[in-house]
């Protein structure tokens, strides 16, 4: 059994004159949904062994955020191949992993992630389980998380609509604020 846990990166201020999109960072709400999101993997008992990260100025704050709430601390890589990746490149990256890690998060962008989780997650048969996959395919925003399990022995074994989605859960079913990204 494999988990693999995709993370949005946090809120991040909008593009500046002369602020490449790769060097924005994140906001103040960004780096407190950060933080509740790493409360929420370590209260969950969903902390990765192993996390790819994209390049990205918001996407390596998002991590840097999350890293001192976990118990463990996973092995972390960055990977510029993650930076705006489509959601066939991640899933490519995914595959060529050589770890043998239960659990991969990859810290990216949209739509790429998005994308992605719905090309990996089957279509659920629960009510419950019908219930995530529809917040999911409706809108992955900022520091949203989507965990879904395989039943593979290697991750080069990852499939489209092979896996269970497991979790999907978004800052404000944490906070209970509205969802304005």
């Amino acid at each position: 059994m494999k988990r693999l846990l995709l993370l949005r990166h946090a809120k991040a201020c909008r593009e500046r004159h002369g602020l490449d999109d790769i060097d924005r960072t994140l906001t103040d709400r960004g780096r407190a949904d950060a933080i509740r999101m790493g409360h929420f993997l370590k209260e969950e008992k969903c902390v990765p062994e192993v996390v790819l990260c994209s390049p990205a100025a918001r996407t390596r704050q998002t991590l840097e955020l999350i890293l001192p709430v976990l118990e463990d601390t996973p092995a972390v890589q960055s990977v510029r191949e993650l930076y705006l990746a489509k959601a066939s490149k991640i899933v490519e990256i995914v595959r060529q992993t050589r770890t043998a890690a239960g659990s991969l998060m990859i810290v990216g962008h949209n739509p790429g992630l998005e994308y992605c989780a719905r090309t990996l997650a089957r279509m659920p048969g629960g009510s419950e389980s019908r219930k995530l996959y529809d917040a999911m395919s409706q809108k992955f925003p900022t520091a949203a998380l989507a965990v879904i399990g395989f039943e593979i022995a290697e991750w080069d074994g990852i499939e489209p609509g092979a896996g269970e989605l497991e979790l999907f859960v978004r800052p404000k079913d944490l906070s209970g604020e509205a969802d304005d990204n």
